[in-house]
């Protein structure tokens, strides 16, 4: 009996030490992939391209080979918690899904709109379900060809020809340029670094230009740069997206969540200049920001491992004098009545179906282009990650979403 209760006080001190151990852990490293990990796995079975700044900490893994995306990033070296959502499996599998190759990734680019009489992912005359829902072969598969590369930057380019559901052929001309930003540049944002924090960002400039020899009009469909990333999910990461205030009757809907079949009450909220989403991976939804509405911000915060993602677009002057395409899966009332920062939250699809990740996204939008030949649109999206004590967070989010920690974890109920 003796040995026994030795044997137990031994076993539950261990226990005590290995909670003690992980609970010390430092920011960033209480759950998910070290970059590291992903860096070798990408390292293994695709051609990926690392961009480093100086001190070594910030890193950026890019790959031409995967439609150019930037698949992830840390903020801490080889040993810091890995950022974006890589889908190891599809990877390692080489197979091609025509539906999409949801490959991961937190910065990829795509193009509007996805539904609607002008939509690219469906073709002439299809109902708008997922059984007939393709993603353009150009935007979900094959490379986008390099430029040029160094320590901190990677130029793509790629020529693309798209047939949207109204038969119009758009021939296009993309080029794509990835970069590390240095402090100042963020600091040129608005966002203040102060305290003993870990940071990394990076910025993809996109160009699309008409290489065609008829001119881009509404009348036969605009195209749009969409870019999305790809983020690991968890009980604790809620996505926060400030809006600009003002009466329903002059500015419309604060939010737009009828993509997926509205999203329960428990899951979106909406307070005075924020709105506050689930990113858990648990429930498929998305949500839209009009041109009325939209600030050039939005991003999540993760209360487990200390990490407040921003990302930053560019807009024009006067967004709400823009046509932004729309991307809802119907016939449209207004085809440019479309949003210009959406967020996804994955889950399945139907009840016993597998998530497509699960991952959550943070999106932007151009407005559509209305493009003579040889002329351009171009579209920049920021993502930056920030990680360290809520003390030197906190004013960060009160700076860039108008709102505290605090309030971002009260919102639904997070420790």
């Amino acid at each position: 009996m003796r040995l026994y209760l030795s044997s137990l006080l031994l076993i539950l001190s261990f226990a005590i030490v290995i909670m003690m151990v992980s609970c010390s852990r430092p920011s960033g490293q209480v759950q998910g992939t070290l970059f590291k990990d992903d860096l070798e796995f990408l390292k293994k079975h695709t051609s990926v391209i690392t961009l480093t700044a100086e001190d070594g900490r910030a890193m950026v893994a890019v790959n031409p080979d995967i439609q150019g995306r930037v698949m992830t990033s840390t903020a801490a070296g080889p040993e810091g918690l890995s950022f974006g959502w890589i889908n190891r499996e599809l990877i390692s599998s080489k197979e091609n899904n025509p539906h999409i190759n949801a490959f991961g990734g937190e910065d990829r680019f795509w193009l509007g709109p996805e539904g609607g009489q002008y939509s690219l992912f469906f073709k002439k005359g299809s109902p708008f379900d997922l059984e007939h829902w393709f993603t353009p072969p150009p935007i979900n598969e094959g490379a986008f060809d390099l430029v040029s590369k160094d320590e901190r930057q990677v130029v793509l380019k790629k020529d693309m020809n798209l047939v949207n559901y109204s038969e119009f052929e758009f021939r296009i001309k993309v080029d794509r340029t990835i970069r590390l930003l240095p402090g100042p540049e963020l600091e040129a944002l608005g966002i203040p670094l102060g305290g003993k924090l870990s940071w990394v960002a990076f910025q993809s400039d996109n160009r699309i230009t008409n290489a065609g020899e008829l001119p881009w009009k509404k009348e036969t469909g605009l195209v749009s740069i969409w870019i999305l990333g790809m983020f690991n999910p968890s009980p604790d990461t809620t996505i926060v997206i400030p809006y600009k205030m003002g009466p329903e009757e002059e500015l419309g809907p604060v939010v737009n969540d009828a993509y997926f079949g509205k999203v329960p009450a428990d899951r979106l909220k909406i307070a005075d200049g924020v709105i506050y989403f689930k990113g858990d991976g648990q429930y498929r939804s998305k949500i839209g920001i009009s041109p009325l509405r939209v600030l050039p911000f939005c991003g999540s915060y993760d209360s487990g491992n200390r990490v407040l993602t921003i990302v930053h677009l560019t807009l024009p002057d006067n967004p709400a004098e823009h046509s932004y395409v729309n991307s809802m899966w119907e016939i449209q009332k207004d085809p440019y009545a479309g949003d210009v920062v959406n967020s996804y939250n994955d889950g399945p699809a139907a009840p016993g179906a597998k998530p497509f990740g699960p991952f959550y996204e943070l999106e932007t939008s151009s407005p559509g282009a209305i493009l003579n030949p040889g002329e351009s649109l171009r579209h920049v999206h920021t993502t930056i990650h920030i990680q360290g004590e809520e003390k030197d967070l906190d004013p960060i989010a009160r700076k860039i979403f108008g709102v505290g920690l605090a309030e971002i974890k009260k919102a639904f109920s997070q420790k």
